[in-house]
């Protein structure tokens, strides 16, 4: 004889069960919760315009001055990376800066170094150099760059000259806020 359990799943639930339900929902959704939203400009960069030359391989290949909006609270540090998705062997990682100050809210042309003075670091770019390296696209079809910045819950326990491999890994589960800027290049 087999012996059935009662079905308890439409039995009213307690008042501590339905509390616990709702927690676990509510924590369920804050960690699916997408990041907040940065305002990000750069300088003589215009969203979706053509990248000056002067940023690019083609002139000095200077970083330029990036800056955004204010930090949402529990920002510990902010983070920039710039990276072409369009390049032929895929997406091109043209630079990672990171462990800015949370109440910076700007960078203004960044020295091609490893360790910045101000505890500011850059990882190694798919050029394998260290810091900003511009568009370099071969000739042909538009490119698409875009400089992402990313509001950290954290400060990155990461090694100057890290590459984009260890520096995804690190901001996994810690973005709370993303802006990003797209500006475009072609030879």
């Amino acid at each position: 004889m087999i012996q059935r359990r009662p079905n308890n799943l439409t039995a009213p639930l307690s008042g501590a069960a339905l509390l616990a339900l709702a927690l676990l929902f509510l924590n369920a959704g804050a960690s699916l919760a997408e990041p907040a939203k940065l305002a990000v400009r750069g300088d003589g960069i215009q969203e979706g315009a053509p990248m000056p030359k002067k940023f690019t391989a083609d002139g000095e290949d200077q970083s330029p001055s990036i800056s955004w909006s204010k930090v949402p609270p529990g920002t510990k540090s902010i983070a920039i990376t710039l990276t072409d998705p369009g390049a032929p062997r895929g997406t091109w990682w043209h630079w990672i800066l990171f462990n800015i100050k949370p109440d910076e809210s700007k960078i203004d042309r960044v020295e091609k170094v490893a360790a910045l003075a101000n505890g500011v670091m850059q990882g190694r770019n798919d050029f394998g150099k260290t810091g900003y390296n511009g568009p370099d696209p071969p000739p042909g079809k538009v490119h698409h760059y875009f400089f992402r910045v990313m509001a950290l819950d954290t400060v990155l326990a990461l090694k100057a000259n890290c590459n984009k491999q260890e520096f995804n890994q690190a901001i996994q589960g810690h973005v709370l806020a993303e802006g990003d800027l797209t500006a475009t290049y072609k030879r």
